[in-house]
């Protein structure tokens, strides 16, 4: 039995480092071609808190996605967080705010989006079907992004944190690797999975740093947008964890 005391205190330190990590990351500024930001875990902080607060276990594999999706984390406050997923499966439904500036383009509706994020759809639908409840999943697993700030430019498209200026991606490296090794210490995880290429590259700098003991493996990213993906990612993904023993 997992001594419910250590589960607790592990929560507790998710929940902290989160606010430091929305507290630095909204104290950065970002120049064009990026025209608007948004931090969810500061307009919808009561539902990243709430998701927090599903960790129930011994962690024993975390998984890494790069930065919110305008219709998945970015309504919900939730990493990969497609509203259907959160809302009805994880039973999570707070008050979402509004980001200082929104773009016309990418409104913040909350749990009212009518969008769907299929990144999100994708990724927490396997787990889903694998694991039939959230407690089952959130009892060894843990899904986070990197960074938690969508970037977006004027014409609303979105702008990866790869592709931010050399000085802006510095500064915003040293916070969110800062936070992973955090986030990695408290849970000392026995594998980290990067969802897609650019996450694995950080979980491995961090890991290296830190000399983790977790194994570092990849999988497919969910999004649409890799030809890859749009064919069966579910089976092509559950061969990747379970060829790499994370299942």
């Amino acid at each position: 039995m997992m001594n419910p005391n250590v589960t607790n205190s592990n929560v507790q330190v998710l929940v902290r480092a989160a606010r430091e990590l929305s507290d630095s990351v909204d104290l950065l500024s970002f120049a064009e071609p990026v025209t608007h930001v948004y931090n969810p875990l500061a307009y919808a902080w009561k539902s990243h808190q709430a998701y927090l607060g599903r960790v129930s276990g011994d962690v024993k594999v975390v998984l890494l996605g790069m930065n919110p999706g305008p219709w998945g984390m970015a309504q919900t406050g939730v990493p990969f967080g497609e509203v259907a997923a959160v809302r009805d499966w994880m039973r999570i439904d707070e008050p979402v705010g509004k980001p200082p500036i929104e773009h016309e383009k990418r409104p913040v509706d909350g749990f009212q989006c009518g969008r769907s994020e299929v990144s999100g759809r994708r990724l927490w639908g396997l787990f889903q079907e694998r694991f039939e409840t959230p407690e089952a999943f959130f009892q060894d697993h843990f899904v986070l992004n990197y960074c938690p700030l969508v970037f977006m430019e004027e014409s609303a498209r979105n702008r990866t944190p790869d592709k931010l200026l050399p000085e802006e991606r510095e500064r915003l490296t040293a916070i969110c690797d800062a936070h992973l090794l955090t986030v990695i210490r408290t849970l000392d995880p026995d594998h980290l999975v990067g969802v897609g290429v650019y996450a694995e590259a950080c979980l491995k700098r961090v890991v290296q740093v830190e000399g983790c003991r977790a194994k570092v493996t990849r999988i497919l990213h969910p999004s649409p947008a890799s030809p890859a993906s749009n064919n069966n990612w579910a089976g092509k993904v559950t061969k990747q964890l379970e060829k790499a023993g994370v299942w």
